[in-house]
């Protein structure tokens, strides 16, 4: 008789010898019991915990003439048919391999048809894989199914199927077995067919499993017989490479797993999966899927590192691993990743170490970085740390000349004359020594009307001719292009009320420069230290010119004098006191409405 693989001999007759998988159990055998057997049903989960095997001891179930608490007899002639795969009543397909419209419209022609037993069960593998027409197909049929007919969808991937399929069965997941249920298993079959194989085989059979009963029990199989080496040293070198930081043990350790014939991708997986279970460990979640030795090994590592360096371990590996993929020599992606996630500089500046030391050194090198920032910033604002208080205190030279305006010409020079006579004016009394209580205070002497007013300063409103000097000056270059082309028209014409009057052409324009008076308000603000607040109205022609103006033009009368060439270099852009050619126009087309520039 030939050999049967161990997966196949131990697969679960009834629903009482599933392992790991109670609630799938439950819900099958209740439904079995109560004769409340739904049409369609979609178990899900990984690959080996038993999604078919559920499935044919429903159908043993379902035609069994001896069902006791919905458990099959496994003795009559329906269940030992199902069990040798003669039966009628169960039809098993691979829907990967039948996935067409063809193939589902052949299927629902044989629904109708009757079988042996009482129900016939339609077993659909990996349904997941069926074409968008398939499933089109199979629906209706799957929602109002014959009366004797049962449908069970097997998956992998259940977030794969349509939700239309999903919304007409029943779903049940299937999860993952634990360690010790795997370690459970292995021992009854072991003992069960007389095996020998010692604890570390058995170790190595659950370790390799993950999780799958079938892929358990195959590695039991490749156990007997001999075929299993040292799979653990590589990973255990390479894990032993990181906490320490040797790039040469880590090399020599994936050079010895290459050695065994072992690809280097597979080696990399490996390592990935140890530096996982290392990662879930560190986060305190329970490793109920590892073996023994796993789990000693995963909190071994979790130790002796950080969960910092597990996280970048996971990401300069992971990425190692897609590039290895278009790689001519994958070797080398391993290679270069793990010299990276050993070698980093050392906190002295000495030779290079890996693990934690690298992490440790990086942040060192950081930190002096930032210092030597530090420093370079706090001597540039003391003026490279020879500048005494006084001097740092220093008021900034004066702004250049705003673009546009020349250096030289009669504008120039009115604006240089108007400099000297603000220089000119006197400084602002000091303040008075404190008195003793009760003490008159002297009056403060008024200015005379011969000299100009102070600058004012802490809560003064300037008066019109300080207002009209800076609106000439930089005032309006200070403000955005939008509030250059609205109040290039408008001048300052009193001070009422502690408040700036600001006239400008017609109503139009004054509605539409009201929406930017907040910021006219804030680069006076800016300029003079204190808040001034300013009121739009139109110009009347009723406001006095400007003295200064007039000074200015009573020093240039003019004089009989013979006609001259006129240097076009000396020639300024008119101020925009005077007006403007928006203005110009306006006045020209009255009624006209003006549209922003912006």
């Amino acid at each position: 008789m030939a050999y049967t693989s161990l997966y196949r001999r131990y697969r679960p007759r009834r629903f009482a010898e599933m392992r790991g998988q109670e609630h799938v159990v439950a819900a099958l055998r209740n439904a079995v019991a109560d004769d409340r057997v739904l049409h369609a049903y979609l178990l899900s989960g990984p690959r080996g915990t038993g999604k078919t095997t559920a499935a044919r001891i429903l159908a043993k179930a379902l035609n069994c003439v001896a069902v006791d608490g919905g458990e099959p007899c496994c003795e009559c002639p329906s269940c030992t048919s199902i069990d040798d795969g003669t039966s009628f009543d169960l039809h098993e397909l691979d829907a990967a391999s039948n996935n067409k419209v063809d193939d589902m419209r052949d299927l629902l022609a044989k629904v109708a048809l009757g079988t042996p037993g009482r129900t016939k069960v339609y077993l659909l593998d990996e349904v997941h894989m069926l074409t968008p027409g398939a499933e089109n197909a199979l629906l209706k049929t799957l929602e109002e199914p014959p009366d004797h007919v049962v449908f069970v969808l097997a998956t992998t991937e259940p977030h794969k199927v349509v939700e239309t399929i999903r919304s007409r069965s029943q779903h049940l997941e299937l999860n993952l077995l634990p360690a010790d249920v795997l370690e459970s298993l292995v021992r009854d079959v072991v003992a069960d067919a007389g095996l020998e194989v010692d604890d570390a085989g058995m170790a190595h059979a659950v370790r390799a499993g993950r999780g799958s009963a079938r892929d358990t029990l195959s590695a039991l199989d490749r156990v007997v017989a001999g075929g299993v080496g040292d799979d653990d040293g590589a990973v255990r070198g390479l894990l032993e490479a990181l906490a320490s930081g040797d790039a040469g043990i880590a090399l020599a350790a994936l050079a010895d797993g290459i050695g065994r014939g072992r690809e280097p991708r597979v080696t990399g997986e490996a390592l990935l999966a140890a530096l996982r279970e290392a990662f879930l460990v560190a986060m305190g979640v329970p490793p109920t899927q590892l073996a023994e030795a796993d789990r000693e090994r995963a909190e071994w590592f979790a130790a002796e590192v950080t969960p910092a360096v597990i996280t970048r371990a996971l990401e300069v590996l992971g990425t190692a691993l897609v590039d290895m993929r278009r790689s001519p020599d994958p070797r080398v992606d391993l290679e270069v990743a793990l010299v990276r996630l050993t070698a980093g500089p050392s906190p002295a500046g000495g030779p290079a170490t890996g693990g934690a030391s690298a992490d440790a050194g990086t942040i060192a090198e950081l930190t002096r970085r930032v210092e030597r920032l530090e420093a370079a910033l706090a001597a540039g604002s003391t003026g490279g740390g020879g500048s005494s208080p006084a001097s740092s205190a220093a008021p900034p030279p004066p702004p250049p000349p705003p673009p546009g305006r020349s250096s030289t010409g009669p504008a120039a020079a009115g604006r240089a004359r108007l400099a000297e006579a603000k220089d000119a004016s006197p400084a602002p009394p000091p303040a008075p020594e404190p008195t003793a209580p009760g003490a008159a205070t002297p009056p403060a002497e008024a200015p005379t009307a011969e000299e100009p007013a102070p600058v004012p300063t802490g809560g003064t409103v300037p008066t019109r001719d300080e207002l009209v000097l800076a609106w000439g000056d930089d005032l309006l270059d200070r403000m955005s292009r939008k509030g250059r082309a609205r109040f290039a028209a408008g001048r300052f014409t009193a001070v009422e009320d502690g408040a700036a009057v600001m006239a400008l052409p017609n109503e139009p324009h004054r509605k539409r420069c009201e929406d930017l008076r907040g910021e006219l308000e804030s680069v006076l603000a800016a300029r003079f230290g204190t808040a001034v607040p300013v009121r739009l109205v139109v110009d009347d022609g009723s406001v006095p010119p400007d003295p200064v103006e007039q000074q200015a033009t009573a020093a240039k009368a003019p004089e009989p004098q013979a006609e001259e060439e006129v240097d076009l270099s000396d020639l300024v852009d008119a101020d925009a006191a005077e007006g403007s050619a928006v203005d110009a126009v306006t006045r020209a087309f009255p009624g006209a409405t003006l549209v922003d520039p912006d």
